[in-house]
């Protein structure tokens, strides 16, 4: 069987973030395409693999002949092959963990919108504004809260999908260096998140990338 994973390029692609980590978490053998997606190729690259999806963006998993063209499908799929222990058994669990990943699905609801994923790379950060922080915020009180009803480690005990599909917004908040202090379940989760291997090696190659600046950052 040959399965390709088609990512972005790794300091800005963080749909494709979602799908790659499930892959490398349960060890399921797969080739990575890397889709050149930063501007002016972007537009032609994306044509190309419009050719493939329907979709025409990454993340695109081939299964042989057989395509899957959203990230949650694939981050789905991935858990099932792999024997299913990225989503918790028991039903209510399971249905609060996919709740998180809808909500991220969704955007989380336009949370911090200025702080990219891009800008986790930038040497030269700038500091959060209220607005941000209060939308950081917002979040931590939601992550606080779940770690304390499962009793962690993770969202929902075990490691799972909602976690997974969190690391990319957990990356470009807390690059910023938010303010922490009341949320110490959270501010350990996040770094036990960061340390996990595969964020790691991720997150390696993508450091190795020039920065892609935004214009709307500052």
């Amino acid at each position: 069987m040959e399965r390709i994973l088609y990512i972005g390029t790794k300091n800005a692609s963080t749909w494709a973030f979602r799908a790659w980590l499930p892959l490398r978490e349960l060890g399921i053998d797969f080739k990575e395409q890397v889709v050149d997606i930063r501007k002016p190729q972007r537009f032609n690259n994306l044509r190309r693999v419009g050719e493939i999806s329907p979709a025409a963006s990454v993340p695109v998993l081939m299964e042989n002949q057989s395509i899957i063209f959203d990230s949650l499908a694939i981050m789905e799929y991935v858990n099932d092959i792999g024997g299913g222990n990225l989503l918790p058994s028991d039903p209510l669990l399971r249905a609060r963990a996919r709740s998180f990943l809808s909500w991220q699905h969704a955007g989380l609801s336009g949370l911090c919108p200025r702080l990219s994923f891009e800008s986790a790379f930038y040497p030269d950060k700038r500091q959060m504004s209220q607005e941000e922080q209060i939308d950081a915020e917002r979040l931590f009180r939601c992550w606080e809260q779940e770690l304390s009803l499962s009793g962690g480690p993770y969202l929902c005990g075990d490691l799972s999908l909602a976690d997974l599909a969190l690391v990319p917004t957990v990356i470009r908040i807390y690059s910023h260096r938010p303010q922490m202090r009341s949320w110490p379940l959270t501010h350990q989760w996040i770094k036990r998140l960061l340390a996990r291997e595969s964020v790691e090696e991720w997150m390696s190659e993508a450091r190795s990338l020039p920065p892609i600046i935004l214009d709307n950052y500052r």
